[in-house]
């Protein structure tokens, strides 16, 4: 049975990384197609303005919280979040156990030859990893067709999909069922960080919960991204306060 908690209407799993690598085991023997969001401050912002995005969110078969903010709003909810589990760590993770076992990946996503690049480095890293398909995020409506029809005929028990939020979220949920992949995962810039590309932040900011901050500082042109971090902080309380 699954625990959830809401984030100004968006529900996110209370579940540790241990427990959604477990969750994604048992999505992958469950009969039918899933998917996986990991919703930070900046999408749970943008899901209240997005009535699309928001019904997608809450259609999920897992929502994990990728983003320190979530997990201390959920503080005054009556289900807090046991823990900050990113989407990036969360791949990790699921390739260490999917290593040397009959599941496959396609990784689908980022600027021409970044997909490419972390497959190869995720290779090394994880050896009996089998990932059997490879596209970058650009595409028109007829190289979209021959995607969909690839990603069908590969059959991969996971698909990553690396299209930026919301658009990735939206491209899963209305194209799922036309490929034959067993679960569907939306993961961002993680093909950036997987080939080399972008940096994660230091441990330490890590565990201070200052990724953000990190992030900000080498890619100072996020500003205006950032500034939903502020505004969601601000909601949240205000939120608390009508209660």
């Amino acid at each position: 049975m699954r625990k959830i908690t809401h984030i100004l209407n968006v529900p996110f799993d209370a579940v540790t990384m241990k427990e959604a690598v477990a969750r994604v085991n048992i999505l992958l023997h469950t009969e039918g197609q899933h998917f996986i969001c990991t919703p930070n401050p900046e999408i749970v912002m943008e899901a209240q303005k997005d009535r699309e995005l928001m019904s997608i969110l809450r259609e999920a078969d897992l929502v994990v919280p990728d983003g320190i903010g979530v997990v201390w709003a959920s503080k005054y909810s009556a289900i807090p979040l046991k823990e900050r589990v990113a989407g990036y760590d969360l791949t990790q993770n699921i390739f260490a156990e999917l290593a040397g076992t009959e599941h496959t990946v396609y990784f689908f996503g980022g600027a021409p030859g970044i997909a490419a690049e972390a497959a190869r480095k995720m290779v090394r890293k994880y050896p009996e990893l089998k990932i059997v398909g490879i596209h970058n995020g650009y595409f028109d409506a007829k190289e979209e067709k021959k995607i969909i029809r690839d990603i069908k005929n590969l059959s991969p028990s996971i698909l990553l999909v690396g299209l930026g939020a919301p658009k990735q979220e939206k491209w899963i949920y209305e194209n799922m069922r036309l490929f034959q992949a067993k679960l569907s995962i939306g993961v961002g810039g993680s093909f950036d960080v997987m080939a080399g590309h972008v940096k994660r932040a230091p441990k330490l900011f890590q565990r201070l919960g200052l990724e953000w901050f990190y992030r900000l500082i080498t890619q100072p042109t996020r500003w205006r991204r950032m500034l939903r971090l502020p505004a969601f902080a601000f909601t949240v309380l205000k939120m608390r306060k009508r209660r």
